[in-house]
């Protein structure tokens, strides 16, 4: 058993963020399933939204509004104020920690415009905003290594809570198989989205939800978990994000008229309105016939008038990228795209500090932390912003890192049984290597998401999610029989299964709580339900797991301070 007095799971932008805020202070541990720098973070592209000086006419206040309706109305509004204060002071103090952002002529950091945003905010680096994000603060975090231990390719497959305490996780190392206790005061999860439910995502493969399953399966409630994302701009059949840096900096959307379609749907906006929008949009051209290309089954993204030399210094990432997966030179021709699977709305819920939530009259878990994607401040609500996401796991990472440094050395060390939680932890894993194996692990991980993503994507209606529901509650049954081959020893293919097991159990609450919603808000688009309900629906779901098995769902409501609910118009 490994003891350390802070645990914190995942190494992206909010864990490595608040591992800064505690090393040196306490013992602190980091686990990743993936080497720190290939954390999904730095898969971001576009930028980081912050309302600066450079701008004029531009405010906190106005970031804020901006990201309330974005969100639908359904963002709790004082954790909003929380982020878009803080973040001007988030993004001087990474450009002082060495982040190599884009600059304007007069030397200050370059801003674009971003979708549903009222200014140009977006701070970035080109096209590879998260990268440089990432970069920066695993430099920062490695100048600190001796104060903290990084375990890399370490999978968490359970968290310990007991009596209302976390009390630590069950890890194994992919490399070796063994499975160990790491026992602590506080543990923080900063795991990420749960995007791999679908088959067409920007999400990396790593993009599996374990943290939220962990959570959930040690009796947390998660919180929202119908609102997913479709980012309108994945590159055709691939899903890779394209970034909106690409719209922001002036790119068109086509059909397959070589009409510019947005008109018709935000006319004031247009390619910048919210991604909701924007990705119904493209989607409603596709279902209604007006989509490109032989079987008229995408859109177009349109760069050719910016220019060879814009292009390549501002985007120079979806430039490659559309010419490496798809052969198209966006130089000379627009390149195809389609919704993808993208972000996470959904996740543990968090009061403001970042304390996970134990049920939804606000009790809490007393040293158990969530931040970044994995989290559900609520800061999004509905609908997530673009640039918002980095801002979310720098800004609440920080907080949630300043938070265990007050709170860690009143915490206890309350006691594990090794013995019991290690055997809990092997009997998943046998369960999965030894059973009546007569069932293909990539077939039902395909069936899995070509369900999610034909039936439970961005329409929605209560015959395709009932038909979602069956077939997963069917492919729950047959996992119990997958076929997986050898040892615990540097198997990729336990790995991948018990990631299966852990989504398949989270794509069940992403549809119940779909089913229930009974109305359209955000990234949540019901064809039966076309109208927002701000009479029945202004408050957010939260699913808690039956110990007899199933699940229950619950209701708590928004947090509203300044701005109410009205017609979202762009």
């Amino acid at each position: 058993m490994f003891s350390h007095d802070i645990i914190i799971v995942g190494s992206g932008l909010a864990g490595l963020r608040a591992a800064m805020e505690v090393a040196g202070h306490y013992d602190v541990a980091v686990l990743t399933k993936v080497y720190p720098s290939r954390s999904h973070s730095g898969a971001a592209q576009g930028g980081v939204a912050a309302a600066l000086s450079n701008v004029d006419g531009d405010t906190p206040e106005a970031h804020i509004y901006d990201t309330v309706k974005g969100a639908d109305y359904l963002g709790d509004q004082d954790a909003i104020e929380i982020m878009c204060n803080d973040a001007p002071r988030t993004i001087i103090e990474m450009e002082h920690f060495g982040c190599a952002f884009s600059r304007t002529q007069e030397n200050r950091i370059a801003q674009r415009a971003f979708g549903g945003h009222s200014f140009q905010r977006a701070c970035f680096s080109a096209d590879r905003t998260g990268h440089a994000l990432l970069h920066t603060l695993f430099e920062q975090t490695m100048k600190r290594s001796g104060k903290l231990q990084i375990y890399s390719e370490w999978y968490v497959t359970r968290l310990i809570v007991r009596d209302g305490v976390c009390r630590g996780v069950v890890a194994m190392d992919i490399k070796t198989g063994r499975t160990e206790v790491f026992h602590g005061r506080a543990v923080l999860f900063g795991t990420g989205g749960y995007g791999r439910a679908y088959q067409i995502t920007s999400n990396a493969y790593a993009n599996t939800g374990d943290g939220i399953t962990a959570a959930y399966r040690a009796g947390l409630p998660l919180m929202d978990m119908e609102f997913v994302q479709f980012h309108p701009t994945g590159l055709y059949q691939h899903g890779i994000l394209l970034s909106e840096a690409a719209r922001g900096e002036g790119g068109y959307l086509l059909n397959g008229n070589n009409e510019r379609f947005m008109g018709k749907y935000a006319p004031t906006k247009m390619e910048l309105g919210p991604r909701d929008i924007v990705s119904r949009s493209a989607q409603t051209e596709i279902n209604e016939g007006r989509g490109a290309g032989p079987k008229k089954d995408y859109v177009l993204l349109d760069l050719r008038h910016l220019g060879r030399d814009k292009i390549l210094e501002r985007l120079p990432q979806i430039y490659h990228l559309a010419k490496d997966f798809l052969g198209v030179d966006a130089l000379d021709e627009p390149v195809p795209i389609t919704p993808t699977a993208h972000y996470s709305m959904g996740g543990i819920p968090t009061d403001n500090d970042c304390q996970a939530l134990a049920d939804e009259k606000g009790g809490k878990v007393t040293g158990f932390f969530a931040a970044g994607e994995c989290a559900c401040v609520s800061v999004h609500g509905a609908n997530r912003l673009g640039t918002n996401s980095l801002l979310e796991a720098m800004v609440f990472g920080r907080r949630a890192g300043k938070k265990l440094a007050e709170v860690t050395s009143s915490l206890p060390l309350s006691p594990v049984s090794e013995k019991e939680e290690l055997a809990a932890a092997r009997r998943e894993v046998d369960l999965i290597l030894h059973n009546k194996a007569t069932e293909d692990l990539a077939t039902i991980r395909n069936e899995l998401r070509e369900a999610m993503t034909n039936k439970v994507g961005v329409y929605r209606n209560a015959g395709d999610m009932e038909a979602a529901h069956e077939k997963i509650k069917e492919l729950q049954d047959r996992f119990t029989r997958v076929k997986v081959t050898g040892g615990a020893k540097f198997n990729t293919n336990l790995v991948e299964a018990l990631e299966l097991s852990h989504t398949l159990e989270y794509s069940e609450l992403i549809v119940a709580g779909a089913q229930a919603r009974q109305e359209s808000r955000g990234a949540h688009a019901r064809d039966d339900f076309p109208k927002r309900d701000d009479q029945n629906w202004m408050k957010h779901t939260m699913a808690f797991r039956r110990p007899e098995g199933g699940f229950e769902l619950r209701y708590k409501p928004v947090r509203v301070t300044r701005f109410q609910p009205e017609e979202r118009k762009y």
